[in-house]
């Protein structure tokens, strides 16, 4: 078998893997816990003993991508920096060098056990990159509750934006655009420079792979940046938050309108009245916006001098 139709095998164990545990509660008792590791076969495990450093790390990654994608499917607020995704990759290196120790006719056996460290050590380090996280997941659960995200039409954002694209000044950048980037290709079709920043994989050349905290807002770059129930519905939940990080988001706020051109704006729902009213009116003009059918209101603040 070649070393490609070994490493598609081993991928599409993988997806069957994360399938099987989709939506379980990491911090459910051990009475209720059914998160587990299946089907791992000596064939398998001969894959993975025997797969190159290359194909090894192709596989971690594309296990910490896969991941993170779940968690956030689960709760969009969860945020994860470089560092701890660095450690979430040695957790599922960790898995992995756990499995390639195991002996043809030991797998079963000492699979549970390996499963439990795995586990557990994934809670806890979710616990300590999103502390919320062990108040908000009762242990008496199996699943855990979604707070999920949408993607949304273009159609929709610009009306809830009220964006008029025939007056966007160029370039426009899309904050937390989603995989499939839906308003960044549909302003690109109509003649607009967009791109879009999120933080998922995704191969159009239009989109970068980041963290909007991480993301360096070069100062005066940008014509338009757009962000709809994006950064500023997390910067609420921050703010909101016992232990919430909102002085990065106030940092990156101000970073953020930093960034524009004169003449520039940033359109966001909903808004942020505790931070909006601190603004320097010499330098930044606010109009806010009602949103039909909602108490939050849309924010378009532009940059004047």
């Amino acid at each position: 078998m070649s070393t490609y139709e070994s490493d598609e095998d081993i991928k599409q164990h993988l997806r069957e893997q994360i399938a099987f545990n989709r939506g379980k509660n990491l911090m459910a008792d051990d009475q209720i816990n059914t998160l587990q590791l299946i089907h791992v076969t000596p064939t398998l495990v001969e894959k993975i003993q025997h797969m190159d450093v290359e194909s090894e790390n192709e596989m971690i990654d594309f296990l910490t991508d896969e991941a993170l994608q779940e968690f956030c499917r689960v709760n969009q607020y969860f945020a994860f920096n470089a560092e701890s995704v660095s450690k979430l990759k040695a957790i599922y290196r960790q898995l992995n060098q756990n499995i390639k120790s195991l002996q043809p006719d030991a797998i079963q056996s000492e699979l549970t056990a390996i499963s439990e460290v795995h586990y557990m050590n994934l809670c806890t380090w979710l616990v300590r990159t999103n502390a919320f996280a062990g108040e908000m997941y009762s242990n008496d659960q199996e699943y855990a509750q979604p707070v999920a995200c949408s993607e949304y039409s273009p159609d929709l954002q610009l009306s809830i934006l009220q964006v008029d694209i025939t007056k966007l000044l160029e370039p426009v950048l899309d904050v937390g655009c989603g995989r499939e980037l839906n308003l960044v290709n549909y302003l690109r079709d109509n003649g607009i420079e967009a791109y879009g920043i999120d933080r998922f994989d995704n191969g159009n050349p239009y989109y970068l792979k980041t963290d909007w905290l991480e993301y360096n807002f070069e100062p005066g770059k940008w014509g338009s940046i757009i962000s709809n129930l994006g950064f500023s519905n997390h910067f609420i939940h921050h703010n909101l938050r016992a232990d919430g990080n909102y002085r990065e988001y106030a940092k990156k706020y101000m970073e953020i309108l930093q960034s524009l051109r004169i003449g520039g704006t940033f359109y966001y729902a909903p808004d942020l009245p505790f931070i909006e009213k601190h603004l320097d009116k010499t330098t930044y003009q606010y109009t806010g916006y009602a949103i039909e059918g909602s108490e939050i209101k849309t924010s378009r603040i532009s940059r004047i001098r």
